[in-house]
């Protein structure tokens, strides 16, 4: 009862400067930011209010926000659910009674570690590399060269992150549990199926939001792997929005607009993804 009552006590004066560092750095920005969609702007101060024009003018001025939009959804489910079935089979091998799982477990890492920016040109690179060897062309050749340069990029990046989330979930299945599984004839599979996806649930859980909320976020890899070549094709939300806002004039208000949509478009998803797993994890 002390203590509780000691927490209670000074629970707001250790909470304020989280809660003020959280209003000013995220509540105000993104407030002022929503009532800038609604408004045509070069700078805060002479903003005008259009209404709902930004966001009609971002759906209908051109095609290139939807075709961005499709891109992302295409990308986003290929990406999380490769990710997701690499990094756990990964996280099974590395935690079988192997020499030098240690060592295999940080060179996975490690691509984690390096920048999006670095690691979209570097990949550039060695994807035209290859297809100048096969075919004479590179990535902006074709829009599939590009959608599938993406994927093997953060593949490679997220994978190993993912990994080291798996193998601390599946080292937390109890031991007594496989062995009574094994002892009742499950095979490697029936046990995998059975008991340790179910019981590494939240794991799933974590990753696939992670995995989707950074596949839907995209930009730095996407910016310098393809830039959007071809004509756009292969270019995501965040890369779009950020080209409306700073390469278009007068756009800067179709741009914030744009934004919002894009925060709805990947609250909403990371809500119903959120729900759908936990779910899974009551009934694991």
């Amino acid at each position: 009862m002390r203590v509780s009552k000691y927490i209670s006590k000074w629970f707001p004066l250790f909470a304020l400067p989280t809660l003020a560092a959280f209003i000013l750095a995220f509540v105000i920005p993104f407030g002022m930011g929503l009532y800038l969609s609604f408004t045509k702007f070069q700078t805060v101060d002479n903003a005008q209010w259009v209404g709902l024009q930004n966001y009609v003018l971002a759906f209908t001025e051109n095609s290139d926000f939807i075709n961005a939009l499709w891109f992302t959804v295409r990308f986003t489910v290929v990406s999380v659910v490769s990710v997701n079935i690499c990094a756990y089979g990964l996280a099974l091998l590395l935690t079988q009674a192997l020499k030098g799982t240690n060592v295999f477990r940080a060179i996975f890492f490690l691509p984690n570690l390096i920048g999006g920016i670095v690691l979209g040109y570097v990949w550039q690179l060695l994807i035209n590399g290859v297809l100048q060897k096969i075919a004479s062309q590179d990535l902006t050749y074709n829009s599939a060269y590009g959608f599938w340069g993406l994927v093997i990029v953060v593949n490679w990046q997220m994978i190993g992150y993912m990994m080291i989330i798996y193998i601390a979930a599946i080292q937390n299945v109890p031991g007594e549990v496989q062995e009574a599984a094994g002892i009742d004839g499950a095979s490697f599979f029936s046990k995998l199926i059975h008991v340790t996806i179910p019981m590494t649930a939240s794991a799933v859980t974590i990753c696939t939001f992670l995995t989707l909320a950074n596949c839907l976020k995209l930009f730095d890899q996407n910016l310098a792997l393809t830039g959007g070549a071809p004509q756009n094709q292969t270019e995501g939300l965040a890369l779009n929005i950020f080209r409306t806002y700073y390469n278009i004039r007068n756009h800067q208000g179709v741009g914030q607009a744009k934004a919002v949509v894009f925060f709805v478009f990947v609250a909403t998803i990371a809500f119903f993804q959120l729900r759908f797993t936990r779910s899974k994890e009551v009934d694991g």
